[in-house]
């Protein structure tokens, strides 16, 4: 998204609390990047997370004077920058604060380093909601309904949902149903929930291949049964690959987008996955036969939905998608995915910055100096 965007802002300066360099590609290397306080302390690229009590104070440090545009991409506190009034700023939302908010079982638990972080998610938490507000955020846009949701939910705004924009030229699709396997990207975090995946097809013992990398790999490839192949992290080539060869791509973590299952659509493969997420946007499902109903399926359905994250409820929906299999056009998977494309993207970003723009009372120009923020 970063790169995205700064290529339709090419004069744009970036504001980051931390930047490591030589981590991002040389169009973003080349451009003026300020950084925060936090980018002096020893050993920060590895151990960022640690400073996350210092990112409210880090993020008010920077100084918008002489912008008239603010742009901030934020899943953390880049949303809650200090703007000069007057100024717009559009907040382009991945999701409001996970750790303190919706997923704060998955990163705390629930015994003593719950408790133990309690002030600070409290802390957090009002800052979060107090720096959410008209005075810092003129619009804010949500990459998927779900995540729209979470920013009312918490912050009480309204936002406009955009999807991010996923380039799907590199990936060829197929000309028909059917295909070797079932295919599985992972990236091997608790939430990714390949476990399930991995117990639901020790069961009914199709096969899977398993693409991808991340910290929980080496221990499920141990103890994998043999229908199951990891592959590991592949190039794009051999993704593209992988997608149009596989039957379907099974799906079964809570994402707030989901990039992956896009990109599994354009090589004409449909999606088995939990309903719930980015994915209700991202997935056309199957209409569910489970109460006797009469109705066909419809055909211009992308993919099957299990409604409980459990092997049972996984292995049922891959019965289900495997009766209606004939039923998911390539062509017509490659045609939805389609409508995530970079200029679609472009045309509905550029129609809410003309509405924050105006809505303070300026004229929008291409040329005006832009600044934009990008996640901390």
């Amino acid at each position: 998204m970063l790169s995205h965007l700064g290529r339709r802002f090419p004069d744009a300066d970036l504001f980051t609390l931390i930047h490591e360099r030589g981590s991002v590609p040389p169009s973003i290397e080349s451009r003026t990047i300020h950084t925060s306080p936090l980018d002096r302390v020893p050993g920060r690229a590895r151990h960022y997370r640690k400073l996350l009590p210092l990112f409210p104070w880090a993020i008010e440090r920077f100084d918008f004077s002489g912008y008239d545009l603010v742009l901030s991409t934020s899943h953390a506190v880049a949303k809650s920058v200090r703007v000069p009034r007057g100024v717009p700023h559009v907040d382009y939302c991945f999701t409001p604060m996970r750790y303190v908010w919706d997923r704060i079982d998955a990163y705390l638990g629930e015994g003593a380093r719950r408790r133990l972080a309690r002030p600070l998610v409290e802390r957090l938490r009002d800052f979060d909601v107090r720096t959410s507000g008209p005075d810092r955020v003129t619009r804010f846009l949500a990459i998927s309904t779900d995540v729209a949701d979470r920013i009312a939910r918490h912050y009480g705004r309204t936002a406009r949902v955009i999807a991010p924009p996923v380039d799907v030229s590199w990936i060829e699709p197929a000309s028909a149903p059917g295909g070797e396997f079932y295919l599985l990207v992972g990236g091997f975090v608790p939430y990714k929930r390949e476990d399930l995946v991995i117990e639901a097809f020790r069961r009914n013992r199709r096969p899977l291949v398993v693409a991808g990398d991340g910290p929980g790999r080496a221990e499920l490839a141990r103890n994998a049964p043999p229908n199951v192949r990891f592959v590991g992290r592949v190039p794009d080539d051999e993704l593209a690959r992988l997608y149009r060869s596989a039957r379907a791509l099974v799906y079964p973590q809570h994402e707030d987008f989901g990039l992956v299952a896009v990109e599994a659509q354009a090589a004409g493969r449909p999606v088995i996955g939990f309903g719930r997420g980015g994915l209700l946007d991202t997935v056309v499902p199957l209409a569910n036969e489970a109460d006797g109903s009469p109705e066909p399926a419809p055909v211009d359905a992308t993919g099957v939905f299990f409604d409980a994250q459990t092997p049972e409820a996984l292995c049922e929906a891959v019965e289900r998608f495997e009766k209606h299999e004939h039923r998911f056009d390539p062509r017509a998977l490659r045609r939805w995915s389609e409508r995530f494309s970079p200029a679609r993207f472009d045309r509905e970003f550029d129609a809410e910055i003309a509405l924050a723009v105006g809505d303070a009372g300026m004229r929008p120009t291409p040329t005006s100096s832009q600044a934009v923020g990008r996640p901390a």
